[in-house]
């Protein structure tokens, strides 16, 4: 084991070239027969641990490719890689260290997680990886025929795009949909049912095993319920998955506001099979007495659930397909957000309903916002011209005042004296 602060010259060196982020020096040093790749300096922490922090990386796929331990936790505080990965913010680096096999669940000397300090200082990108994690061998153990099974339970061509959408951190069932139809592997009822199979058998793992993982049993679960919803339209219909993404994206007349979607996913929370769970309970709490149509809707609240996210007032979410970071707007009503040109194509035959509306709301709203604000100024300088003239009176008194007092203090003349 390594001693604190006990380092060779190339291992002191090897720190300070982390720093500068020179990957080439690095793989130098990391040649040299006195330089150990889990060396600690008097805090406890590695050269992966520093390179994490400092958002190096680059010099993190080094190390760990030199065998960097990725759950070494002598840190004076009991910090790991992963937990500096989270502190840094950048979500590359969470992935590497939850590739290189991260453990999650570990705490610091103040009872925190590595998802938990990263959520305490604001990294809820990093947060949303930590939560959504789920490394591939684990979906491939049911690639692989066990006990006396002849075939597997997933084929195993069908593991690489299953893991793209388990991995997604986008729960918006238009998106996942988009997901399926890119691959056509699965653009299968088939396939699809097998798929579905696999993510009921992963929840059921997750609630029995010692430690019960409800987050991801439910995010297993709502996955199953989309996959079976696709397999359901590709057995009945002709024209693949567009039908049903014209469902989960029709709005209703008044607003736009997808009301099908929000039955969807109310009812997939509600077919969650274990009743006891926490997780379960808590979110009927806050979806049930909510009338559909009203904040928080349904995917808000289990997104926040299951992925940490609580950014949803900071950015702006694609109105097809909830991806995180849209910029274009409807030209007219300017009230919606989309990805591209693609996503407002495919809300346009519902959109175009609410369009005028909203646009005429919109207008309304900022004839309000001038109004009270042209109102503000005049009772701003209403109040200026006020506080003007006190000035000026209370000036002009000060004056008066003063020339009277110099009258009174007037010298006496000497005829006033003889008199």
């Amino acid at each position: 084991m390594s001693v604190k602060g006990d380092l060779s010259s190339s291992e002191k060196q090897l720190f300070n070239v982390i720093s500068t982020g020179n990957v080439q020096e690095a793989s130098r040093l990391l040649g040299c027969k006195d330089v150990r790749v889990n060396c600690l300096d008097e805090y406890g922490m590695t050269p992966l641990m520093h390179a994490a922090y400092k958002g190096k990386t680059d010099m993190c796929k080094l190390l760990l490719q030199h065998g960097a331990d990725v759950n070494c936790n002598e840190h004076e505080h009991g910090y790991t890689a992963l937990m500096f990965a989270g502190l840094s913010g950048k979500t590359e680096i969470t992935w590497l260290m939850l590739d290189a096999g991260a453990e999650t669940d570990v705490v610091n000397s103040v009872g925190r997680t590595a998802a938990q300090m990263a959520a305490f200082v604001g990294q809820h990108d990093c947060v949303t990886v930590i939560n959504n994690y789920f490394s591939r061998a684990r979906l491939d153990y049911y690639s692989k025929p066990q006990g006396l099974e002849k075939e597997p339970k997933l084929p195993p061509k069908l593991a690489g795009p299953l893991h793209k959408i388990i991995m997604g951190t986008n729960l918006n069932p238009v998106k996942m949909v988009m997901l399926v139809e890119e691959n056509p592997l699965l653009l299968e009822a088939e396939a699809l049912d097998k798929c579905r199979r696999v993510m009921e058998l992963i929840c059921e793992k997750c609630i029995k095993q010692q430690e019960m993982n409800e987050v991801l049993a439910m995010k297993m679960h709502y996955i199953s319920c989309v996959l079976g919803k696709c397999a359901s339209f590709l057995k009945d219909r002709d024209d693949k998955l567009d039908g049903l993404t014209k469902s989960l994206l029709k709005g209703r007349d008044s607003d736009g506001f997808p009301v099908y979607q929000e039955k969807f996913i109310r009812e997939c929370i509600r077919k969650f099979p274990y009743c006891d769970v926490t997780l379960l309970q808590q979110l009927v709490r806050s979806i049930a007495p909510v009338e559909i149509g009203n904040d928080p809707t349904a995917l808000s609240v289990l997104t926040q659930a299951i992925t940490g996210q609580v950014g949803f007032i900071d950015a702006e979410f694609c109105t097809s397909c909830g991806e995180k970071g849209a910029q274009k707007r409807c030209s007219a009503c300017k009230m919606v957000v989309y990805c591209d040109k693609a996503c407002q194509k495919l809300h346009w035959f519902t959109h175009k309903k609410v369009c005028k509306k909203l646009q005429e709301q919109r207008e309304k709203q900022e004839a309000e916002a001038a109004k009270l604000r042209m109102q503000q100024s005049n009772e701003e300088d209403k109040e200026a011209n006020e506080a003007a003239d006190a000035t000026q009176k209370l000036k002009l008194e000060t004056n008066s005042n003063g020339n009277s007092a110099a009258e009174t203090a007037k010298p006496v003349s000497s005829e006033d004296a003889d008199n």
